[in-house]
């Protein structure tokens, strides 16, 4: 059975919109199936004329290569005038592919908007940016799909549970699901693997087929072996500053390389990098960024070669870390370090400010940089995310399923 995603009713919105839907996000998340739902849904609910084209068969890659022209005559040769009663909906899979995707969309926006709906997805954003242009301002609705949230991961894993209602137990019995989430991760298929040597068999596929693939295939990496030095390296280094002259000095690769390399492994779904939060520029530190993976179980795997069995606090952090990332803006979380070496987790801004240091162990004390962040940011609503709460520590505390 097909698990609905939490991103479907909001796909729902904007499936009568004139604007073409863009849905991207790391290969084997979802998309595909996500948009297979979509046509499961428009087939049953209403008389459309529906394409499927996937642009890893060359027919179909071929045929939209060919333009906008091409791909009307050989809709019309199927279901005949596309400009009738009946409204078509054209599904693109894997549009990154696509020589000028940005001109393909907008022309059918532009020809074609009150008769034909596209809707196309995209795994890479690195070739994405370059392929698409302005011009489809006001055309496309993007939507980022990530790997499962824990609701889904704890729907996929067929348990229900009342997540905004406290109870000791059903919180021990969440707590277990939540440890075996910051192992494994977030794609579907490794939730879906019965044991824990499947899902290392898939999590080894998709860091060798899709995240190397996209690197080869989309980034046009010279030296791979470099690159996969300095993503072990990040691994090794996950919740930690990056310092770009550290890392070239070890690595032996130039700071500029290094530079090229984040940036196509943050567009192609495999870091991110977390900016610091600036009140004082003079005595809150540190210009250098840290570094988190969007998955835990390829972060897992990439640091310790083999899967841990139970997480530690980076494993736990970088979790906290993915959350909020769907929660919020990316632009909206930061972290906090002073040149005095206080520090914060994760900072939250918005029209307020919160304050967040995460806690994996049983026994906490309040942290100082919360202390030192409240000092100076009077208004902040400051915090504990924590598997287990300890009843000593007056400070709130909170589940990562109560952010």
């Amino acid at each position: 059975m097909i698990k609905k995603r939490e991103v479907f009713d909001k796909l729902l919105k904007y499936i009568d919109l004139p604007e073409s839907i863009v849905i991207h996000g790391a290969r084997q998340v979802g998309k595909t199936t996500l948009m297979k739902m979509l046509v499961d849904y428009l087939k049953n609910n209403s008389n459309h004329n529906i394409f499927f084209f996937d642009l890893e068969r060359i027919e179909y890659l071929n045929l939209c290569n060919k333009g906008i022209n091409d791909i009307v005559s050989y809709m019309k040769a199927k279901n005949g005038d596309i400009a009738g009663g009946k409204k078509t909906y054209l599904f693109i899979d894997e549009i990154q592919y696509l020589d000028n995707p940005s001109s393909l969309l907008k022309l059918f926006y532009d020809e074609y908007k009150d008769s034909v709906k596209l809707i196309v997805s995209g795994s890479s954003s690195f070739a994405m940016k370059h392929k698409f242009k302005n011009s489809l301002v006001g055309r496309i609705l993007d939507v980022e799909l990530f790997g499962l949230s824990f609701t889904e991961f704890l729907d996929f894993k067929g348990q229900e549970f009342n997540l905004n209602e406290r109870n000791d137990l059903a919180d021990y019995e969440i707590t277990k699901y939540y440890k075996e989430y910051c192992i494994y991760g977030y794609y579907p298929q490794v939730v879906l693997a019965e044991y824990a040597e499947q899902k290392e068999i898939y999590l080894n596929g998709i860091v060798d087929k899709y995240i190397y693939k996209d690197i080869r295939d989309i980034a046009n990496v010279r030296n791979i072996t470099k690159f996969n030095q300095l993503l072990t390296y990040l691994a090794s280094q996950v919740c930690g500053l990056v310092n770009l002259n550290e890392i070239s000095n070890t690595l032996k690769i130039s700071r500029q390389t290094i530079e090229d390399y984040l940036f196509i492994l943050e567009n192609t779904y495999i870091i991110k990098l977390l900016k610091p939060f600036f009140g004082n520029v003079r005595s809150e530190l540190s210009k250098m960024p840290k570094v988190f993976f969007e998955d835990n179980g390829i972060l897992n795997l990439l640091r310790n070669k083999k899967l841990l069995d139970k997480p530690d606090g980076e494993l736990f952090e970088n979790s906290i870390y993915t959350t909020l990332r769907r929660i919020y803006s990316p632009d909206d979380i930061s972290f906090w370090r002073t040149a005095s070496k206080q520090e914060v987790d994760f900072i939250i801004s918005g029209e307020s400010i919160s304050a967040r240091e995460v806690k994996l162990g049983e026994q906490f004390k309040v942290h100082s940089g919360l202390k030192s962040f409240k000092s100076k940011y009077e208004t902040a609503d400051t915090g504990i995310i924590t598997l287990t709460k300890n009843k000593s520590v007056s400070e709130k505390q909170y589940y990562p399923w109560e952010l």
